[in-house]
């Protein structure tokens, strides 16, 4: 095809800048905060608001959401719940066959559950048996504190037959950098920290809350917690899937972030008196 020769310098200089100038925009686009597929940073304008994690937040984002379980073995089904929930309608979960309950009740060491007395008091006025749950942020403060911190605001534990042990809820950042800046050593020596710290506040191990993924990432598969610290998994699938390492079995299944009734929905890995003998200890 011939080429024109009048103004044709012209023309191609102009495409060659537009070029140009596109190819900076999405290279800066990559390189914003938030932009897809990039985690959020610390002041990132697209992370969510401090306070507002809940469990399992990330797991769809991380792990996918698959079906329903499959497993025919004997579970008692539970839900967890925080103040994105609000006041919760607890009869109707009880009709509908929930018979235990976690209730988030701290973040870090600036967040409280404003809804807290509501769902924790009403959980168990219903008949349920029930306990709270603490979203870690290892990246602001020691383990040690926020224990603390959690058994403060509602962590506590006292042996009613109703009341569950405390829940560390370790899992990806919602706020910055997965692991929350830590290495493998570090995010082991901050959970220990944590559950002994626990464990000489209420006398009880801490239950675990955590993703096989996420362990593995940010604990290095870290076999070091399934002797004294019951396991909470989740996976949202039709089966549980691989475990962290150094458990064998594991006590809670968050199996979906959408059930038929409010909250995340779980199986404990037994009958009504299993969830009974812990909440005793």
């Amino acid at each position: 095809m011939p080429v024109h020769r009048s103004g044709s310098t012209t023309v191609r200089r102009s495409r060659f800048a537009a070029a140009g100038t596109l190819l900076a925009a999405l290279s800066l686009l990559v390189a914003l905060p938030g932009a897809a597929g990039a985690a959020p940073t610390a002041g990132d304008p697209t992370a969510p608001a401090r306070g507002t994690a809940t469990m399992g937040m990330g797991v769809v984002a991380h792990d996918g959401q698959g079906g329903l379980p499959t497993t025919r073995a004997v579970q008692t089904e539970g839900v967890d719940v925080s103040g994105h929930q609000n006041a919760v309608a607890w009869s109707t979960l009880w009709n509908s066959g929930v018979k235990w309950a976690y209730v988030k009740a701290s973040e870090g060491t600036y967040y409280t559950n404003e809804d807290f007395a509501q769902q924790y008091n009403g959980s168990y006025n219903v008949g349920m048996i029930r306990g709270s749950y603490h979203f870690a942020t290892p990246d602001t403060t020691s383990g040690a504190t926020q224990a603390n911190y959690f058994v403060d605001h509602g962590g506590g534990w006292s042996k009613d037959g109703k009341t569950l042990p405390g829940v560390l809820d370790i899992e990806w950042n919602p706020y910055g950098a997965q692991c929350y800046g830590k290495t493998a050593a570090g995010m082991v020596s901050w959970i220990r920290d944590f559950v002994n710290t626990y464990k000489s506040r209420t006398g009880r191990d801490a239950v675990i809350y955590t993703a096989t993924s996420w362990w593995q990432s940010c604990t290095g598969n870290n076999a070091s917690f399934g002797a004294t610290n019951p396991l909470w998994v989740a996976r949202y699938n039709t089966t549980v899937g691989t475990l962290p390492a150094g458990w064998g079995f594991y006590t809670i299944w968050q199996y979906t972030s959408s059930g038929p009734t409010v909250g995340d929905h779980n199986h404990f890995n037994g009958a009504l008196d299993r969830v009974q003998a812990l909440a005793n200890g």
